[in-house]
């Protein structure tokens, strides 16, 4: 379906040939309204719990978010009791509660001791005439009438007329203006089903913006969310609307952490606390279930990530010149990764980190088998790339730690798990219980190293490689020690034995590093 809205070919000329109604300078406020807990929770498969609800909130005030939207009132007592949990929490951040336009959600965010509220009430046609089965004007007054309601009772109030992307202008700014003379804090453009043009955003931002303060709620549907963000902003608008990671209904709203950063980095202007958004975006993806796509702009795995021979060089010689600004600045590491791609520069690198040293031939050697290997579709980690390293230069690697025997059971109670390890020489038996049976394996092998081998695990990720009941999965652990990081990945029919001999792997790597070090067994 067309826009059936005219759009005036100044307003094209304006937003992207000249400069914009209201410049994107440093000295602008502009502020953060996250609804990752209520838009961002209505994502097909999405349910967070109170406990994540009120883990995400303290991180989104760490991250110095201005509004933090905590749910819907009117859905239920369970959402209501979340809502309280948040708004107990004490926060920096002004928290709200999404009303529809009845005055009973009023009351019922009202008694979650909320900041504020956003009411929303039908703005286009299809909404007012076949949703809701009123009229533009019932919908004006009726505006007007909870708008005061809430003033009078204490409560911030910003006005959204939903479907505002597909409502009549004329009708669209008729609503924001009986909502300022009844005491609206700000009114927000809606395009609530990412239907519009930034063009078609920045005539009805213009004209918002020309009565009061007015945010800005864009969705993904069209890819345009963004981009509508940035035309909002030219028109006059002071708050942007959107959720952690872009999660929320359809293709989602609109990335807080690619708004933070972009403008930032594009306009010097402040919205966050940019070092926190990566620990942010990590704590949603796991309280969601929804994993970051790894060419997510700011926090997707890759963003910092260089494979390419002539982009590791590049990197080596100057962090910038293949990444618009340093990972350090949104909490991230440059990642150096190797594979079929991988050059010289950046496979010198990788092993100088774990200080191996090579003349050139023994260079070229590793450099010629970590591309077979790449070539054969196989990620190089840093075990592989030792392992070649070793076996180039003809030495043997005296392991610390080794796997000798492992039992694991899960069936009728607590999964347990018994490991007979053989460390510097000595053979050490442990048992341990979790909470299924990778977790006790991992707490037997924790028990038989002790506290001084303690190391993290980093990250944790499991492959189907064969089909079939007999199916090879390959398990893939980054694990630190200190300042040292390794990955390791191990491939078995048994997804435990592969978790507990590539962790056990990286252990032995990590502990190399450190031959002075002592592995305890207390």
């Amino acid at each position: 379906m067309k826009f059936s809205e005219s759009t005036d070919s100044s307003t094209v000329t304006e937003l992207f040939r000249g400069s914009p109604e209201v410049p994107l300078t440093s000295d602008r406020n502009v502020q953060l309204f996250d609804t990752t807990l209520r838009d961002g929770e209505q994502a097909p498969g999405v349910s967070l719990t109170p406990a994540e609800k009120a883990d995400i909130a303290r991180a989104l005030d760490r991250a110095n978010v201005d509004v933090i939207e905590a749910g819907s009132a009117c859905t239920g007592a369970g959402e209501r009791e979340t809502i309280r949990r948040v708004t107990d929490l004490g926060l920096d951040a002004k928290v709200t509660s999404f009303a529809r336009g009845v005055q009973n959600d009023i009351d019922l965010a009202l008694d979650c001791d909320v900041d504020g509220v956003t009411i929303v009430v039908p703005a286009s046609d299809r909404h007012v005439e076949t949703k809701v089965g009123t009229t533009k004007d019932d919908v004006v007054a009726k505006s007007q009438e909870l708008v005061a309601y809430a003033k009078d009772h204490g409560l911030w109030v910003e006005l959204l007329g939903e479907d505002g992307s597909r409502a009549d202008l004329d009708f669209l700014e008729r609503l924001a203006e009986a909502g300022f003379e009844a005491g609206a804090d700000r009114s927000c453009f809606a395009d609530t089903v990412g239907h519009t043009s930034p063009e078609h955003t920045y005539e009805a931002v213009s004209r918002l913006a020309a009565l009061g303060p007015t945010s800005t709620h864009t969705h993904d549907d069209l890819g345009l969310a963004m981009t509508n963000v940035y035309a909002s902003l030219a028109a006059g608008a002071d708050m942007v609307h959107g959720t952690i990671n872009g999660i929320g209904e359809r293709a989602g709203n609109v990335a807080l952490e690619e708004v933070a950063i972009a403008l930032h980095h594009c306009y010097d202007m402040e919205t966050a606390k940019l070092d926190e958004l990566y620990d942010l975006a990590q704590l949603v993806a796991r309280s969601t279930g929804v994993d970051l796509a790894p060419n997510k702009a700011v926090v997707g795995q890759n963003a910092f990530t260089h494979e390419s021979g002539i982009h590791t060089d590049g990197t080596l010689k100057d962090d910038s010149m293949y990444e618009p600004y340093p990972p350090e600045t949104v909490g991230r590491e440059r990642r150096l990764v190797l594979g079929k791609h991988a050059g010289r520069a950046g496979v010198k690198a990788a092993l100088e980190e774990h200080d191996v040293h090579v003349d050139d031939d023994e260079l070229s050697a590793v450099v010629d088998r970590v591309k077979a290997l790449g070539d054969r579709g196989k990620r190089v980690t840093d075990a592989d790339l030792l392992t070649i390293a070793e076996e180039v230069q003809g030495r043997e690697r005296e392991r610390r730690v080794e796997l000798k025997d492992l039992t694991a059971a899960s069936g009728g109670g607590t999964p347990t798990a018994s490991v007979r390890l053989l460390v510097d020489g000595e053979e050490r038996v442990a048992s341990g219980t979790g909470s299924g049976p990778v977790d006790a394996s991992v707490e037997a092998v924790r028990a038989a190293l002790g506290a001084s081998a303690n190391a993290q695990l980093e990250s944790y990720h499991v492959d189907a490689i064969t089909g079939g009941t007999d199916a090879m999965v390959t398990v893939e652990v980054e694990m630190s020690r200190g300042d040292r990081t390794v990955t390791v990945a191990a491939s078995d029919s048994d997804i435990t034995r592969a978790s507990v001999v590539a962790m056990v792997d990286a252990l032995d790597r990590l502990l190399a590093a450190d031959p002075t070090s002592p592995v305890a067994d207390d």
